[in-house]
């Protein structure tokens, strides 16, 4: 979370102290966000949820993914992405990142197989997918696109904003995201049916509000609703937004532009005027390299930050999919003829890029005297990693 403060503050104690927390109500809080976070994304509808995870899940459920159907991943996310497949009953099929740390869209094109429904790439540490190359490979397969934009809210694309792009598409708010209610989330979609299906799994009591006379006829799902507490500080944190992703996006643009001559690779940027900024990454010749450089900035190896790469996604390399075999999708009937060969070094090109890969954070409450530091601490680093000998 980059900023929280008396507004949040203002706006939780509104809404405790009209005695209404529940979000189903006139004035509702959740639906003023739903309203308004629509707007700013250019779609016809989103759905808040308790968490990015469960956004992923109800996105998937709207969509129409279940057992029987493969879901391709990217080797580099937070595991939620693929737990989230998992959750619906579908198998996930992990393939290569490009240098750009998204989903590959060459990969994507090879990797598609007589199973896979849906592919979710995901806009990694806030930089954009090469989303007109996905969209290229989702029309020729008859493909689903589920956007997962959870690390990249208020960021866009060649003009449009991300999570928008996609067939139905997913959010997080938790604490670490660039707006945040500490946890949180949404769904985003112009597709009226998907975004039905999408409501029974975020709400349990859609069931009862089946809208029968139009023909359509709801389900249970276990639910993950928002609060009015969420929905008032997102409100503020939307406001918010605007400014901080231009300000973020201005100290990158400044950072890679003063940083040009040093000899460092950055890595590949699919809309530098339109992503929201929070990432500076450089690609090193190696990974011992890597390792001082980042070092030397007090950067991070994206090999090494916990759950966001597959090889440490233990419960699923493991194949431990459900709390009982019943409903543990690799032990369903239905996805016996999925791919679910896993192996920690099943995909030796992606780790190489992880390991050499360094990620220096943004913030919008940098000082312009706080990015002139950063890029001669760039520059000295660059000088001392890249001019003496491995």
């Amino acid at each position: 979370m980059y900023t929280i403060g008396q507004e949040e503050i203002d706006a939780v104690a509104e809404v405790i102290n009209s005695g209404k927390l529940f979000r189903y109500h006139d004035q509702s809080q959740c639906d003023r966000f739903e309203q308004r976070y629509a707007d700013y994304l250019g779609v016809n509808h989103v759905g808040m949820t308790a968490s990015g995870t469960a956004a992923l899940t109800a996105a998937l459920i709207g969509a129409g993914i279940g057992p029987g159907d493969e879901v391709i991943v990217p080797a580099h996310t937070y595991m939620a992405t693929a737990v989230a497949v998992l959750a619906v009953g579908a198998i996930p099929v992990i393939i290569d990142i490009d240098d750009a740390i998204c989903l590959d869209p060459v990969a994507l094109d090879e990797a598609v197989g007589p199973r896979t429904r849906a592919a979710i790439p995901v806009h990694m540490w806030g930089q954009p997918c090469d989303m007109n190359a996905i969209m290229d490979v989702a029309r020729k397969h008859n493909l689903i696109i589920i956007e997962d934009a959870c690390q990249a809210v208020g960021g866009g694309y060649e003009g449009q904003m991300l999570g928008s792009i996609g067939h139905i598409n997913a959010f997080s708010f938790n604490y670490f995201k660039n707006m945040s209610c500490g946890e949180g989330g949404a769904v985003a979609t112009s597709d009226p049916d998907a975004f039905q299906r999408a409501q029974c799994a975020i709400d349990c009591h859609r069931y009862y509000w089946n809208d029968e006379e139009r023909g359509y006829h709801g389900f249970t799902f276990s639910g993950a609703r928002a609060s009015e507490i969420e929905g008032a500080i997102m409100n503020v944190q939307l406001d918010r937004l605007p400014a901080m992703i231009d300000t973020m996006r201005k100290h990158k643009k400044r950072i890679l532009k003063e940083t040009a001559d040093t000899g460092l690779t950055p890595t590949p940027l699919n809309s530098l005027d339109h992503e929201c900024g929070i990432s500076i990454m450089y690609q090193l010749p190696d990974a011992e390299r890597a390792q001082r450089f980042a070092d030397a900035t007090g950067g991070t190896i994206l090999a090494r930050t916990g759950r966001h790469t597959y090889n440490e996604w233990d419960p699923v390399l493991n194949k431990r999919g459900g709390p009982n075999p019943g409903l543990n999708p690799y032990e369903m009937p239905q996805n016996q003829a999925c791919r679910m060969d896993y192996s920690p070094d099943m995909l030796p090109r992606s780790l190489d890029i992880l390991a050499r890969t360094v990620r220096l954070g943004n913030s919008p409450d940098h000082t312009d005297e706080k990015v002139t530091d950063r890029i001669k601490q760039i520059r000295t680093a660059a000088d001392d990693v890249l001019n003496v000998p491995a």
